[in-house]
């Protein structure tokens, strides 16, 4: 049994700050490095790829809206599906050729902020965004929330996505995470996520805030890389996992 383990990395802007990221790529298997739209800039980008490279970790794109002041967070109503599509495109495609210059390839795409959780409810916003991913590169592989909206429109559109589950993050009955103005969004302690996440990968499901089972068939979990306690729960879930007999590796 093995398992990836991803955070959200780059997140940072010019001399603003933000996240753990070295600390980070010492214990993630893969990093969805944002492309400058929701956070991150094209230097901020070729660090990430360069300290991704020297620690062995895929390199992800983390596309989002275009909302650097409210890190992509804010649900923007009223995108056409051509302009949601050709912004993907544009990200993606600005961290594939800085990812180029190392001699990397970005192996995978993830859906940053509201543009993720938007397409969690939203199976037609997801398949216009997986659309546009597939149109760019077929060889590019789609993290999708598990159980949610985004798993369904990847199996219509008959592409083999990566389930994510995550470990800070807590969920609503329906597989979607609850939304971070909820006082019971987050959950910080090291600990408890790693035996959420340990139940999570050996019983094939995840409890919502109801206690009530979600049935996931996880590939990847991820630790936000801008939480304070990111740092503890990634070395917490990894060291649970590996403790376990369950192996850790990039898909």
């Amino acid at each position: 049994m093995q398992i990836d383990l991803n955070a959200d990395l780059g997140e940072s802007f010019g001399s603003w700050k933000k996240g753990h990221d070295s600390a980070l790529l010492q214990i993630v298997t893969s990093a969805n490095i944002a492309c400058g739209f929701h956070a991150g800039d094209p230097e901020i980008m070729a660090r990430t790829c360069a300290d991704c490279k020297t620690n062995g970790v895929n390199v992800g794109a983390h596309p989002g809206y275009r909302d650097l002041a409210g890190f992509g967070r804010r649900e923007i109503a009223g995108y056409g599906d051509h302009a949601l599509q050709c912004e993907a495109i544009y990200q993606i495609g600005a961290l594939q050729a800085i990812a180029s210059t190392f001699g990397l390839t970005v192996r995978h795409v993830k859906f940053h902020g509201a543009a993720g959780n938007m397409s969690s409810r939203d199976q037609g916003l997801a398949m216009t965004l997986f659309e546009a991913v597939q149109r760019l590169d077929p060889n590019l592989r789609i993290v999708v929330i598990a159980a949610t909206a985004q798993a369904a429109a990847a199996r219509t559109l008959g592409i083999t996505a990566l389930q994510e589950i995550f470990a800070d993050r807590a969920y609503n009955d329906d597989g979607t995470l609850v939304g971070r103005s909820d006082r019971q969004a987050m959950v910080c302690d090291p600990a408890t996520c790693a035996e959420n996440m340990l139940r999570a990968v050996e019983s094939g499901t995840i409890v919502s805030v109801n206690q009530n089972p979600i049935s996931i068939n996880p590939d990847t979990i991820c630790v936000h890389g801008d939480t304070p306690e990111a740092i503890s729960i990634a070395d917490a879930v990894r060291a649970r996992l590996e403790g376990a007999g369950i192996s850790v590796k990039p898909f």
